[in-house]
């Protein structure tokens, strides 16, 4: 049993009606098989009037209304669980952040979300109530057994413990390679998006052709894997179906010797007989059960393994690892106001990445004053993206602290899916000691706007794409933003104007338009006080650079801005210049003495 999908059934109210009918359901059909075999030996030996066929009718009748009733619960709970746990992975895959999420493979992550979970279906709809039928219908068959004949009991209590028995120890080997046909999937699904991805630059280079060739491998792994679950599937089924028959055979030939002695009445050798494949069925029907829903258990222990993964530190161990609160520049709630130009100070910060010895950033100070335009530079892998991610609030820091306006950032985080706030007395979230006018995350990014360097457009209009950070943007505040990005004039060319629906990451525009897109989603946050900006020229042409640092300068007038740059039209922008190397400010000057 997965004791996380079942605390999640458990969890929603819906689901758990659904599920409780399911296996009600199921437990009641199978109870009814002993009023069934008891009409029929009755009717057979005599025992009963042939009246009693229409009362076996009814019993059969009943039995099919409660497998169908059982069908539609078993649906409703599957696309529950399935739909709650799919939100719940998404949200927590929002909120890891980029940082986090560069340690799985989106390919993967999206054959885990897709058909890992639908996977989850033999698992929901066929294996639980197997176990609830399992756990209640034989030991009820061997109580009536008892009553009717006891040594014929008795070897059914010896005998029916070899089919778990026996379906454990396939089990375990059946587990194993279920989880290497789960991973040879994603492996191929993660592999197979990244070579779609990157299909142009692999044609630039001619390695198409090669890739070809990958992807064919990774998929004769696959097929492998998979004809060997179906192997050990076979085999299950011949050793179970094998363990039953011997079974019922010692069960049968007594019970055929007793009769012809005359020591066992016809009636009680009729139930007998109709009642012991009953004892052997249920567990027989789980162990096969078992097996098919083998790839929706190893598709939902690596989706609660996701969910497991913490998108910040403890807060005890952030408590341990940073100095108490406290020092700053005071102004506490004040800089929460959504237009303000921040001031950003940042107190011997260290960032370390999971997995990785060397810090990203380590012990770095540095202040930013309210309005100022600063400029980092530094070589790739300096550190330079994941200072902004920190200001993003995606990383958190292993010591030191962030402070805006004297309020520290990462002091308090949002609350994760399905963990209560905590409360203060009138009812309001609770803020720490020492933290005056703490903002959460959410209120933190409501006052930035951010510009990538490789900014994501999604398929849908270029006017839903500008309002992306701005949901209730009128329809002239986006033409504004777009004129102030200087991408009106490609924009109104485009065949529906703003109502063109872009492809995917924006396929029908150039780079130098998505980026005037990504800067016109800026604009569109007028009250963002901060101003994130990583490369926003590069790969771009020279008249298209020109617009984007054009736009850039008028963006960031009266903002507090971080720009990651390396051409010097983009340095040029900046009032002061930080140059960073191996995680470590190393110099700052005037972006004129800088040069």
């Amino acid at each position: 049993m997965h004791k996380d999908l079942l605390r999640l059934a458990r969890g929603e109210r819906a689901v758990r009606g659904h599920l409780a009918l399911c296996l009600a359901a199921a437990v009641l059909a199978g109870l009814l098989v002993l009023a069934q075999a008891e009409l029929l030996a009755g009717v057979l030996s005599g025992r009963f009037a042939t009246s009693a066929l229409g009362l076996l009718a009814l019993v059969v009748a009943v039995r099919a209304a409660l497998g169908l009733l059982q069908g539609v619960a078993a649906g409703r709970t599957v696309a529950g669980v399935k739909t709650a746990l799919r939100h719940r992975l998404l949200g927590r895959l929002r909120d890891m952040g980029p940082a986090r999420l560069a340690a799985h493979r989106s390919g993967e992550l999206v054959t885990l979300t897709g058909r890992g979970l639908d996977a989850l279906d033999p698992y929901l709809s066929g294996y639980l109530p197997a176990v609830a039928v399992a756990g209640v219908v034989p030991v009820a068959v061997l109580v009536r057994l008892f009553a009717a004949d006891l040594t014929s009991a008795l070897i059914v209590l010896v005998t029916v413990p070899l089919i778990p028995i026996f379906g454990a120890l396939v089990g375990m080997h059946t587990k194993a390679v279920t989880e290497r046909q789960w991973r040879a999937l994603a492996r191929l699904g993660g592999h197979f998006l990244d070579v779609v991805r990157g299909l142009p630059t692999l044609r630039a280079f001619g390695r198409a052709r090669y890739q070809a060739e990958v992807i064919a491998r990774v998929a004769d792994a696959h097929r492998a894997a998979t004809m060997r679950t179906l192997r050990v599937a076979f085999l299950s089924s011949l050793v179970l179906e094998l363990a039953a028959s011997l079974s019922l055979a010692l069960v049968a030939v007594p019970v055929g010797l007793r009769l012809l002695s005359g020591s066992l009445d016809l009636s009680a050798a009729l139930l007998v007989l109709l009642l012991a494949p009953e004892a052997y069925l249920p567990l027989r029907v789980m162990g096969n059960k078992f097996h098919a829903a083998m790839e929706g258990v190893a598709a939902a222990d690596e989706a609660f393994a996701v969910l497991d993964e913490r998108a910040d530190p403890p807060a005890e161990e952030r408590a341990e690892q940073r100095p108490a609160a406290g020092a700053g520049s005071g102004n506490g709630a004040d800089g929460a106001d959504g237009g303000a130009a921040p001031e950003i100070r940042l107190e011997n910060v260290t960032v370390r990445y999971p997995g990785r010895e060397d810090a990203a950033l380590e012990d770095v100070s540095l202040v930013i004053a309210p309005g100022e335009r600063v400029a980092l530079v530094g070589e790739s892998g300096a550190g330079k993206s994941t200072l902004l991610h920190l200001l993003l609030g995606f990383v958190e820091p292993a010591s030191g602290r962030v402070l805006v306006d004297g309020v520290e950032l990462h002091g308090l985080r949002e609350p994760r899916a399905g963990e209560p706030a905590e409360l203060a007395e009138d009812g309001n979230r609770a803020e720490p000691a020492g933290l005056p006018g703490l903002m959460g995350l959410d209120a933190w990014r409501a006052r930035l706007a951010f510009v990538p360097q490789r900014p994501h457009l999604f398929a849908a209009s270029v006017a839903d794409n500008i309002r992306l950070g701005a949901p209730g943007a009128t329809d002239a505040e986006v033409r504004a933003a777009a004129r102030a990005a200087h991408a009106d004039e490609f924009v109104s060319a485009l065949p529906e104007g703003y109502g063109t629906v872009l492809g995917e990451r924006g396929a029908n525009l150039s780079a130098g338009q998505r980026q005037r897109v990504a800067l016109a989603r800026a604009f569109c946050r007028p009250s963002a006080g901060l101003l994130l900006l990583d490369e926003p020229t590069a790969r771009l042409d020279g008249r298209s650079e020109a617009a984007v640092v054009a736009a850039t300068r008028e963006l960031a007038e009266g903002r507090t801005a971080v720009i990651v740059a390396h051409r010097p039209a983009m340095i040029d922008i900046a009032d002061r210049v930080i140059r960073i190397a191996d995680g470590r400010v190393v110099a700052a000057a005037p972006a004129g003495e800088a040069r």
